[in-house]
């Protein structure tokens, strides 16, 4: 009897936990600065909110997004027979790892789209499909900061690709997580705060290999440039 009030004790005081860790109207706005771009679609504009979710409140989204993201994921994941080895464990490394990352980002910076940003990440999604590629560099042999120098010069600048999503959720939470890469690149560009990382590119585009590619670009522009603004020169 003792055991059972225990475990609903337990039980309702997780209920509560994540009922105030609820994502208000005023969060979801802030994060949504995509909202009103022609230029996305609305999984480009997701991956804009969901990271930016990420950068107002990192603990918050790891209890509550992330935690939904790999409930559902390893839900998926039980129709193979190899599901030990692609479900996302509670005691994988690279799980443990991102709360504890998480835990120290509050308030960062919105990242913001741009339409000349987004026309270098579509071109290079485009340039993986068509030519089956998997890599940073462009089928001409172009590194991903040549391609952005040209419309931003003398920027601080990032690239991240996902593989096998079309959905801004399962990107934002897959590049989060970098599950097999020791560097954590794409984690560490997300949750940026010393390169100033402020206005992004985002592309989905169809892929041979991997049915789908997603390329998101970042720089940082001076915090006096009108990065709101979504068609800016």
């Amino acid at each position: 009897m003792i055991k059972c009030v225990l475990i609903a004790i337990l039980t309702f005081t997780s209920a509560l936990k994540s009922q105030a860790q609820r994502w208000t109207d005023a969060e979801y706005q802030l994060a949504n600065t995509a909202a009103d771009v022609s230029y996305l679609s609305k999984e480009e504009k997701n991956i804009i909110l969901y990271m930016n979710l990420a950068r107002i409140d990192g603990e918050k989204f790891f209890n509550t997004i992330l935690e939904d993201y790999v409930s559902d994921y390893n839900a998926k994941m039980r129709k193979y027979r190899n599901y030990n080895d692609l479900k996302i464990a509670k005691n994988d490394p690279y799980y443990l790892s991102l709360l504890t990352h998480l835990r120290g980002i509050k308030n960062l910076p919105m990242f913001y789209p741009e339409d000349k940003l987004s026309f270098v990440s579509r071109n290079h999604a485009i340039d993986l499909n068509r030519n089956n590629l998997d890599t940073h560099e462009s089928s001409n042999g172009d590194k991903f900061s040549k391609r952005i120098s040209r419309y931003y010069p003398n920027r601080t600048m990032s690239e991240n690709i996902d593989f096998g999503n079309a959905n801004g959720l399962d990107i934002v939470c897959h590049l989060l997580l970098d599950c097999g890469v020791p560097s954590l690149g794409h984690r560490f560009t997300i949750l940026d705060q010393k390169s100033r990382l402020n206005v992004v590119g985002v592309s989905i585009q169809h892929h041979p290999s991997y049915t789908w590619c997603a390329v998101i670009d970042y720089v940082a522009k001076p915090e006096s440039s009108p990065v709101m603004n979504q068609n800016s020169n």
